[in-house]
């Protein structure tokens, strides 16, 4: 039976169906949508995202005057991308099952619907403007980053150790039934990438590249750190500031990659490739304490400073992996090489400064 909430197509929406959505979430009683536009918001690159504004007939309540919706994307290439790696299932159920056990911001989903058989997908969310959308590409400030990882930690800390999410199927078993697919192809996607970016990118981080199949399989089956829930792509593209025109510090979009693995994971990576190096360099280790500091007032024992440090310089390789990966993986644009280019010099500058490598190699 088809479900009349998901809708692959965002152009299809009208008055009628948005009262429906309203209603079925609780938001809508006896009043009606009148009218609603359509705008498109964010940089999303295996989904699109828009903001509609509505007008009600009747009695509104405590409808909001706007959402926004996110729908599969209408590029083929990054739609076949979302699919394979069960990015729209995982964000949907990321809504569905695990957000309200977090402390972490995040948009309230009034729908969070998928079609399994065909990864169609709706997601109507809370709209947090007003709101500073961070930029990849411009970086963040320090205070920013402060913020951005004290987030983190309260993601990470109410599933820390929890062994419980290893068992859920859409966020472990499923992603875990590609992985070998995804590591066979690995080599020829960062062979691909050096093709693209030849002549571009900097011999020693080429050279990385080359060395991040093999080190990236030394570290996926590591077990000796403590696991929790992680974002996966915990980056400035994918972070409101000042939501609700400063209510809130910050809230964080985009829950396709959510899986479980090692908090520190996240934390390199928004290091990375939030701030220029020179200034990760400077801050990080202010940074990193100050995202220790919070696990342990949120509750989160038997982790010390070292433990922390340790696991810090060693999973930066995921930095890497997202910025070759994701390149040839969507649809290419000229921001989008931009973006992937220096995710890429962000996370090899890390990995270089921290050894990372040595971790995993030999």
């Amino acid at each position: 039976m088809t479900n009349p909430l998901i809708v692959a197509d965002a152009a299809t929406i009208d008055a009628a169906w948005m009262t429906m959505a309203l209603r079925h979430a609780g938001v809508l009683g006896s009043g009606s949508v009148a009218s609603l536009t359509r705008k498109a918001v964010g940089n999303g690159l295996v989904a699109d995202s828009y903001r509609f504004e509505m007008t009600y007939t009747g009695d509104a309540g405590t409808a909001p005057r706007s959402v926004v919706g996110k729908f599969p994307a209408t590029d083929p290439v990054s739609r076949k991308a979302g699919s394979e790696h069960v990015l729209y299932l995982r964000e949907v159920s990321f809504y569905r099952e695990l957000a309200r056990t977090l402390e972490i911001h995040t948009p309230h989903a009034y729908v969070a619907e998928v079609d399994p058989d065909n990864d169609d997908f709706t997601l109507l969310l809370a709209d947090l403007a007003p709101a500073r959308q961070g930029d990849q590409l411009a970086g963040c400030s320090v205070a920013d980053a402060r913020v951005a990882l004290r987030e983190a930690a309260m993601l990470h800390a109410p599933r820390w150790g929890d062994a419980s999410v290893e068992s859920i199927d859409w966020l472990v078993n499923r992603p875990a039934r590609l992985q070998p697919m995804v590591e066979a192809a690995l080599p020829t996607i960062a062979g691909l990438f050096q093709e693209r970016y030849a002549g571009v990118l900097e011999p020693e981080y080429i050279d990385l590249v080359n060395r991040l199949p093999a080190a990236l399989a030394g570290s996926r089956e590591d077990r000796s750190s403590p696991r929790t829930l992680i974002h996966g792509d915990f980056r400035l593209d994918n972070i409101l500031f000042d939501v609700y025109g400063g209510a809130r510090p910050m809230a964080t979009l985009d829950w396709q990659t959510v899986t479980v693995g090692p908090g520190l994971t996240d934390v390199a990576y928004f290091l990375s490739a939030g701030l220029d190096p020179d200034v990760r360099r400077a801050h990080e280790v202010e940074l990193v304490r100050g995202y220790h500091a919070e696990l342990l007032q949120r509750g989160v024992t038997g982790y010390g400073w070292d433990d922390c440090w340790r696991d810090y310089r060693r999973y930066t390789l995921h930095g890497i992996m997202m910025g070759v990966f994701s390149a040839l993986s969507v649809e290419r644009t000229e921001r989008g090489d931009a973006l992937f280019l220096k995710m890429t010099r962000g996370a090899c500058a890390q990995a270089l400064d921290h050894g990372s490598f040595s971790f995993w190699e030999g």
